[in-house]
């Protein structure tokens, strides 16, 4: 099970038409339907399964520029503003605190490539430091690991999952938009080459315009319509503690571990340095695409045959209007939690910071994770049918980044100037 999300009571309506539809009711999709509902335009948000009940409330709820890629800077730090604004926006606490955020460094290979980063963004103004063994223990008192150095943006911080996706839904419904849980959007209308709606498990919606922001599913829901999305799934294992007495607010990322402040006073735990990997048939068909990705993170990848192989060869790949759609099979994508890994990431942060030592384990949980092959995410209009634009991908990193993302998204289908520059995150580059 995932970690437990506030509710929200959200729509028993079916409307027969508005303007706009977005497909999944995560927190991109669900930004985009705020800023849309706040122009007045008409949007119906359908879900599969209940809001924010994957990614979006699994993640760790880091709001980063660092290490980010420099095209994809922008979008991150207009996030940065639009999260700073979100609590008199919507009404609502989202926990967002600009605690800052530092990555840091065993070896000298490992700081070579923050070195790197550095140095190419160093157009960008993002303050951010290269740090000394010094340095770190000044900001991060009590540790005992042997580090080289490490990078620290004081901009940078943390939001809780389990409230944003929420809080924003709730907005997004007072301000005029309809949000639908457990309805399942099979495929998609068109009228002379363009959409004109879309064919859900209760009927159809008709709309000038879609999004689709579906996460790990906008693979499989595209190629049912005969077009390719290269995504691949990865496995995150969390696990959170109780509240206790920490190092610091600032999150911080190693090699083998990561943690950061939880509102209730206890920690966001994982295992930097290993997702679980599970084999699929699209490993097959995408396999050369992502040989790059694989040559660079192979250490950190475990990979296997598992529960998710094997549900995956299960789930049709190709459906008509009126069949039963994997989208009704799997409501909500529930990844095995690894133990393994989460008490691996336990172990190497108590060596490294003793004061975990009295860390509880108050719950565990695993997600999701869609990954593109450049690590960007997609965000703009389908060329092969007109009215659809997606907005998926995010590969681990969309928590952060989704107010701009969101607001790029409804820019994009309104016709409206973007709030950055989409070129990073056009379809057509995959």
């Amino acid at each position: 099970m995932g970690p437990e999300i506030s509710a929200v009571e959200t729509s028993s309506a079916f409307p027969q038409a508005t303007t706009v539809v977005i497909i999944g009711g995560g927190i991109v999709g669900l930004t985009a339907a705020l800023t849309l509902a706040e122009r007045n335009i008409p949007v119906v948000v359908l879900e599969k399964g209940r809001i924010a009940g994957e990614q979006s409330s699994r993640n760790l709820g880091w709001v980063r520029k660092t290490s980010r890629q420099a095209d994809d800077i922008p979008l991150a730090l207009a996030s940065d503003r639009l999260w700073a604004e979100m609590p008199q926006r919507i009404g609502s606490e989202v926990g967002y605190r600009q605690a800052g955020i530092m990555f840091i460094a065993r070896d000298e290979k490992q700081m070579a490539m923050h070195e790197k980063w550095v140095n190419s963004v160093s157009h960008l103004d993002l303050g951010s430091q290269l740090l000394t063994a010094d340095q770190i223990a000044q900001r991060v008192p009590g540790g005992k690991g042997n580090w080289a150095g490490g990078v620290f943006t004081a901009s940078d911080g943390r939001a809780e999952p389990t409230l944003a996706s929420s809080a924003i839904a709730r907005a997004a419904m007072a301000k005029g938009a309809v949000i639908i849980e457990n309805c399942a959007v099979r495929t998609l209308t068109t009228q002379a080459g363009k959409v004109s709606g879309v064919v859900t498990e209760r009927g159809e919606i008709r709309c000038d315009q879609v999004l689709l922001a579906g996460g790990l599913w906008s693979r499989r829901f595209l190629g049912n319509l005969g077009i390719s999305l290269p995504t691949l799934p990865l496995i995150c294992s969390v696990l959170r503690t109780r509240p206790m007495e920490g190092p610091t607010d600032i999150a911080v990322g190693a090699p083998d571990f990561s943690f950061r402040k939880h509102q209730d006073g206890g920690f966001i735990i994982t295992q930097r340095g290993a997702l679980d990997a599970p084999l699929t048939l699209d490993h097959a068909l995408l396999g050369m695409q992502y040989l790059p990705q694989l040559r660079a993170a192979r250490d950190n990848l475990r990979i296997g045959i598992g529960r998710h192989s094997f549900r995956d060869l299960t789930l049709s790949r190709r459906w008509g209007a009126q069949s039963r759609t994997p989208f009704e099979q799997v409501r909500v994508m529930d990844p095995k939690v690894n133990p393994a890994l989460n008490q691996e990431a336990l172990n190497n942060l108590k060596a490294a910071w003793p004061a975990f030592q009295q860390a509880e384990v108050a719950a565990a949980w695993a997600g999701m994770i869609d990954v593109t092959p450049d690590s960007n995410p997609v965000i703009g209009p389908v060329a092969k049918i007109p009215g659809l634009t997606v907005a998926t991908g995010f590969s681990g990193h969309g928590f952060g980044t989704s107010p701009a993302a969101g607001q790029l998204a409804a820019d994009l289908v309104a016709g409206m100037t973007p709030i950055v520059d989409p070129t990073p995150y056009r379809f057509e580059r995959l």
